[in-house]
């Protein structure tokens, strides 16, 4: 079985600090959590930083 691993990073637009609260940060990682879900996405791993968001994340080929 095959599966593909991706390091994503996402920053946000001049490295402005938008995440600075944990109800932001939470809702972005709900937000991440239902689009993965949608598409068969498995979220390995997800830090919300107050710049910048790391994933990694598998699907199958």
């Amino acid at each position: 079985m095959y599966n593909f691993h991706y390091h994503l990073i996402w920053v946000t637009k001049y490295r402005n600090q938008t995440f600075t609260t944990e109800v932001l940060s939470n809702e972005m990682k709900a937000i991440l959590q239902q689009v993965a879900d949608d598409n068969d996405i498995v979220i390995e791993k997800m830090e919300v930083m107050p710049d910048h968001i790391h994933m990694l994340i598998s699907f199958p080929p």
